[in-house]
């Protein structure tokens, strides 16, 4: 290389703009046109689509830069010849997730020289000139000024991100600029500017930086869901501290990141460091303007007239105008439209509100035919002669969106060889004005079902029914998460009739069937109960209570008390699902024989007929069971029951237990199948109890 005494070169500096336009990869669409951006809000929506992974074309650059090689000597005021000039220009950069600057950044040199050979000057190509050589003597620090830092640990920092600017190394254009770049990169600075002079000593190359300033306070404008702790927490080891850009960058993630894992539209648009230390920060949050329903045609998918009341379904929704629209909550919304029972396909559209950063919501909705008739079947478990005794045959109307706001009417008859049921419910699912969601529902009933859960065993094998009439009105309501109430009054008329239809009173053993001497029993019933429900899955928790109290408003109305439970937990063990429940219950006061708790079961303890352990006035039942797949919809199940009236049998008006040398508790256990199918799982079980006994036992559903 030549000597260089007689050259000396400065260049321009890098410098970040006072304003820093800041924007991370879009994760979420903002319903806003953010700060000096080019995004309309038409393409924000196409980047929630396509993801984007590279920035707009149209956004600001971040930087720009020259650097220039030009003659200045500290020892010799003479003006030499201009060794050569070079231009850095640097765009459309960002600061990504590992905080470097993009290295996909535009960069154009031009290198121009002039060289001093006879009056004659030429031009260079700015590839040979960018790998001509320089050798530097010495790299300093200091100010823009020329002056050295205050502080010793920005100089530091910016020596330790020098990668090839050395003492005593020779150094071409562009790794001068390279190191520039690197010493912003390092986040401390809002400007750098190489220099370099000719002393004795030889080139030295001086970086002027400009530091951030100090951290003194932060101001944060449009947030209205962000937490103030959040933000606080998250710069609150920064204060009197110079701001790095590369912290900021990742707060400024977290910030967005708090937005995206919350399905939030927002994120922050701008950051900006004031005067004094003070960093302002700009949220833009993308609000809802407006909600509309859209009816569409189920065959053809176009608009049409719907028949439900629009008001029905804004009700049921917990995105509200005037909040933050979050993706999360309109997806629960979308699945509380599809639970009400009427719809056949909802989803949301987001649409932009004009100008004003905010956005529309329209719900597009398929209705589903409001009803019709039906016709089905079922095993009663009250049977104790065999399954195929035991079918029943229903036929049913049901109308779901009575008037257009989603209430429902049920007329349905069932009918077996002893049992029939015809019932007429009214529900509407949301009383209107309230706000606690609470729903009512009326209800008539005329049922007659077999009496052979505790009353079997009549000569001749002849049975027994026990008609019952009921009508009543009943409120529920969500409690809190999971949890719901039922609360209502029932009045019913029940008596027992033999095989010829007519009244009866005592049975064969002359225990009373009527705990009024009467043919029949009346009763009104204050009801409450409260259920709990995990994920609703046969195999998550849950938790029933129940209690009826019998209130004599006439006297000869039976006075009572009867509670029940029912709890059920279960695990998922590999494959297999072990599920545990229990039951138990107890009455008080004077109410009806056939009433009484029926232990032995489907549906109680298996291995024993229907009623066959006890019926008492008290009961404790426990079951396990472990289910496991077999093959597609088949699956196997291993279990065991046990089950107890806790020696209430002979409480229970006539002792209709001991008079049928029921054992009072006892156990069963064995092995099974199940099999999914359109009316629900299908069972079919075979047990052993303690008596040493053997029994099928055939089910629809899950056991209760």
């Amino acid at each position: 290389m030549s000597k260089n005494d007689d050259v000396s070169f400065t260049s321009s500096s890098l410098r970040t703009p006072p304003f820093l336009h800041h924007q991370t990869k879009p994760s979420l669409p903002l319903f806003s046109q953010l700060a000096k951006t080019k995004l309309t809000f038409a393409s924000f929506l196409d980047s929630l689509l396509t993801r984007p992974s590279t920035r707009t074309p149209n956004s600001p650059p971040l930087c720009s830069a020259s650097l220039s090689l030009s003659h200045s000597s500290c020892s010799d005021p003479k003006p030499l010849p201009i060794l050569g000039s070079a231009s850095l220009s640097l765009s459309q950069s960002q600061l990504g997730e590992s905080n470097q600057l993009d290295e996909s950044n535009q960069l154009d040199s031009v290198v121009t020289a002039q060289q001093k050979s006879g009056g004659a000057s030429g031009v260079h190509g700015s590839g040979r000139n960018d790998e001509e050589r320089v050798l530097i003597s010495e790299v300093l620090v200091k100010n823009k000024d020329g002056e050295e830092l205050e502080r010793k640990d920005l100089e530091g920092e910016a020596l330790a991100a020098l990668k090839a600017c050395r003492a005593n190394s020779a150094l071409t254009v562009r790794e001068v600029q390279e190191d520039v770049h690197r010493i912003i990169s390092s986040g401390y600075f809002s400007s750098c500017m190489p220099v370099a002079v000719d002393t004795r000593d030889g080139i030295q190359l001086v970086f002027q930086v400009e530091p951030n300033q100090e951290f003194h306070g932060l101001v944060c404008e449009g947030a209205s869901v962000l937490p103030t702790k959040f933000i606080q927490d998250a710069f609150r080891g920064g204060y009197g501290k110079v701001v790095n850009i590369k912290h900021l960058d990742e707060v400024i993630n977290s910030i967005n990141g708090w937005y995206m894992e919350r399905g939030l539209f927002g994120m922050v648009s701008n950051a900006e460091i004031l005067s004094g230390g003070i960093i302002r920060l700009q949220v833009a949050e993308a609000e809802v303007n407006d909600i509309s329903i859209c009816f569409l045609d189920r065959k053809t998918g176009e608009p049409t007239k719907g028949k439900t009341k629009p008001e029905t379904i804004l009700r049921q929704l917990t995105t509200k105008k005037g909040q933050v629209y979050s993706m999360l909550q309109g997806k629960r919304d979308v699945d509380t439209v599809l639970t009400m029972g009427i719809m056949e396909d909802v989803s949301f559209i987001p649409q932009p509100a004009g100008d004003t950063g905010k956005v529309d919501l329209i719900m597009n909705v398929v209705e589903r035919p409001n009803g019709g008739f039906s016709a089905g079947g079922g095993i009663s478990s009250g049977i104790t002669s065999g399954p195929l005794s035991g079918l029943i045959g229903s036929f049913a109307y049901s109308h779901r969106n009575v008037f257009g706001r989603n209430r429902k009417l049920n007329i349905s008859l069932e009918r077996g060889q002893i049992d029939s049921i015809f019932r007429v419910n009214y529900t509407d699912p949301w009383i209107e004005g309230d706000d606690k969601r609470t729903s009512r529902t009326i209800m008539v009933q005329n049922s007659r079902t077999p009496g052979n859960l505790v009353h079997s065993n009549q000569p001749g094998n002849s049975s027994l029914t026990i008609g019952r009439v009921t009508a009543g009105l009943e409120f529920s309501r969500p409690l809190r998460p999971k949890w719901s109430g039922t609360g209502g009054l029932i009045f019913q008329h029940a008596g027992v009739r033999d095989e010829n239809g007519n009244p009866i009173i005592k049975d064969h053993y002359s225990s009373p069937l009527t705990a009024s001497g009467k043919t029949h029993d009346d009763m009104l019933l204050a009801k409450f109960e409260s259920v709990y429900t995990g994920s609703g899955d046969h195999g998550s928790s849950m938790f029933v209570f129940n209690m009826e109290q019998g209130l004599p408003l006439w006297p000869e109305w039976l006075f009572f008390n009867r509670v029940n439970a029912r709890a059920r937990k279960g695990a998922q063990i590999g494959p297999a699902l072990c599920l545990l429940s229990l039951s138990g219950g107890h009455v008080v006061g004077n109410f009806s024989p056939h009433e009484a708790f029926a232990i032995g079961g489907t549906n109680s303890v298996r291995g024993y007929e229907e009623g066959a352990v006890s019926s008492g006035r008290s009961y404790v039942i426990g079951s396990g069971e472990i289910s496991f797949p077999m093959l597609g919809p088949v699956e196997g199940v291993i279990f065991a029951d046990y089950g107890t009236d806790l020696g209430s049998g002979p409480t229970v008006p006539g002792d209709p237990a001991g008079a049928r040398l029921k054992p009072g508790s006892g156990y069963g256990y064995g092995f099974g199948i199940r099999v999914d199918s359109a009316l629900g799982p299908l069972r079919l079980e075979y047990a052993f109890n303690d008596k040493n006994m053997k029994r099928f036992h055939f089910g629809v559903g899950h056991r209760n």
